[in-house]
């Protein structure tokens, strides 16, 4: 079903440079179907769909075997037959190279100098035993625009109790960190530096505590404790009269709200005040404005295309960052008509529990001119 919605926005918008970023490709046991995953990417490949996309590049990290490497992200690149020299740059002979016909990248991951990646180091995020958060990045040259696509996958919140504890919680410090640690290897002194989008599932969060306090203003607060430990196991907030309803109930991986409309209406634009973990990094991404609903997390029933699940406070994880030039580039592209369009894919059908977004832009020929050098960039040695 995700990728009937994405067809429908393929179509309608007929991009000539289509980037998709996909994250934890194959769910959660992996083993069962990495099989399947091969066989969706082939047909995908050769679907009446793309038949206009003559040239692709698709990266799978599916070697869940490999512990100290397994990312689970998936990069499919796909060229439209009408753009004509497109170059994709090696990082290893550090220079770029024309795009021509169809690849997928899986076991051969790790030794293709077209893309770097990198899993965070275990000690970002101890808890979790062995964790599949990295990115994964390409550079591209069009016309005369260089620009790093980055994939990107981001710790999650493992407690909501733990998260409700403090503002910033404990886990948007350690996506903080990750986040800084990507920002400083695509633009380090290694490569010449160019515009960059990092897109893909930051699971940032709301700050809980203030969210909480504001969903919850009048109401008390009863903690439930763990008979042995004593550790808290469960909030429960309720109206101080009205028959003191409960409107709030929390527990680790429980976030059961009394009234979900709350997410929704007016896309959810009530809540984005608490959406903060991006303002530590203004000065080096920047974002279009959000006028869709938290993209995360939805109900898996296939029936239930709105609905969240009750498991975390809804939220907006699945994001599309640029560098402060790359925001250049396609704001400077844009004229009377609408072309920049921030959106999510598939608003009323069941995409699983986050629902994809979308960022659909021209980038005007010439465009890339100012960014110093970057028009010598497309000459192949």
């Amino acid at each position: 079903s995700s990728w009937r919605g994405a067809r429908k926005v393929v179509h309608a918008h007929k991009p000539h440079f289509m980037a998709l970023h996909c994250q934890e490709f194959g769910g959660k046991n992996y083993e069962a179907s990495m099989s399947h995953v091969d066989k969706f990417v082939k047909e995908l490949l050769s679907s009446d769909a793309m038949k206009d996309y003559n040239r692709a590049r698709v990266y799978l990290d599916e070697n869940y075997k490999s512990q100290e490497h397994f990312t689970a992200l998936g990069s499919f690149y796909f060229l439209h037959e009408s753009l004509k020299n497109i170059y994709q740059f090696d990082f290893k002979a550090k220079k770029y190279k024309k795009v021509t016909g169809k690849e997928i990248y899986s076991d051969t991951l790790e030794s293709t100098p077209m893309l770097e990646k990198e899993k965070f180091p275990q000690d970002y995020f101890p808890e979790c035993k062995w964790s599949r958060k990295g990115f994964i990045r390409t550079r591209w040259c069009i016309t005369d625009c260089a620009f790093d696509l980055v994939n990107i996958h981001l710790f999650h919140d493992a407690s909501n109790l733990i998260a409700w504890e403090t503002s910033p919680s404990v886990y948007s410090g350690i996506r903080h960190k990750a986040l800084g640690y990507v920002l400083d290897r695509i633009i380090d002194q290694r490569f010449e530096k160019v515009s960059y989008f990092v897109f893909g599932d930051f699971n940032f969060r709301l700050d809980a505590k203030a969210v909480v306090e504001t969903l919850c203003a009048k109401a008390t607060m009863q903690t439930i404790r763990a008979a042995d430990t004593n550790e808290v196991v469960k909030l429960i907030f309720r109206e101080s009269d009205n028959d003191r309803k409960v409107m709030l109930q929390l527990e680790k991986k429980l976030f059961d709200y009394f009234n979900q409309d709350v997410f929704r209406d007016n896309n959810g634009t009530a809540l984005l005040e608490f959406d903060r973990e991006l303002s530590v990094f203004k000065d080096r991404l920047y974002e279009l404005d959000i006028s869709f609903p938290p993209s995360y997390p939805y109900s898996e029933d296939s029936s239930q295309g709105k609905q969240y699940m009750n498991t975390r406070c809804p939220a907006w994880c699945d994001r599309i960052l640029m560098s402060h030039s790359a925001k250049e580039l396609i704001l400077k592209s844009e004229n009377d008509e609408k072309i920049v369009i921030y959106d999510h894919i598939g608003p009323n059908v069941c995409m699983g529990d986050h629902k994809p977004v979308f960022l659909s832009f021209r980038i005007a020929a010439g465009a890339g001119k100012p960014i110093a050098n970057v028009h010598k960039c497309c000459v192949v040695q």
